[in-house]
């Protein structure tokens, strides 16, 4: 049985091979990992976001076709053709509400998605901000 290797420890040790006078490669070694990991965190959190919002674009859907044949079985149940027309009028009002209130819901779920999964790569530029001050500040420049 074939052993997978994990091509982040592989390159960790390609780096280590190369010692560079004043670098410590184990703390750029664990820089890298902590940027692969924020890049895991957000790409989890854009999926998740995904998920739920094709979920909702279902129920959506799902919902919407409910209330279309609930319509037409109320509309084709004869009556007065005048009554008819004002229920088509009503229906169709209804729908377009309806329709802008899910659009407007999709949008804002999409964006909080798409914002908590800037935060996490965000968190982590800041990270490596404060990484690379602390490294200037260790190499004398008091």
């Amino acid at each position: 049985m074939a052993t997978t290797s994990n091509p982040f420890t592989d390159f960790s040790k390609l780096l280590e091979q190369f010692k560079l006078p004043g670098v410590d490669m184990t703390s750029v070694i664990e820089a890298r990992r902590k940027d692969i990991d924020a890049l895991t965190e957000a790409n989890k959190v854009a999926y998740q976001g995904m998920q739920a919002l094709v979920q909702k674009q279902t129920e959506i859907l799902s919902k919407t076709m409910q209330e279309i044949q609930s319509a037409a079985q109320q509309m084709g149940a004869g009556g007065n053709p005048a009554e008819a027309m004002a229920k088509q009028g009503e229906f169709v009002q209804q729908g377009l509400q309806k329709a802008f209130n899910n659009m407007r819901e999709l949008a804002e779920m999409a964006q909080k998605s798409q914002a908590e999964a800037l935060a996490v790569i965000t968190r982590r530029a800041e990270q490596n901000i404060e990484e690379a001050k602390n490294l200037m500040k260790g190499k004398g420049g008091k």
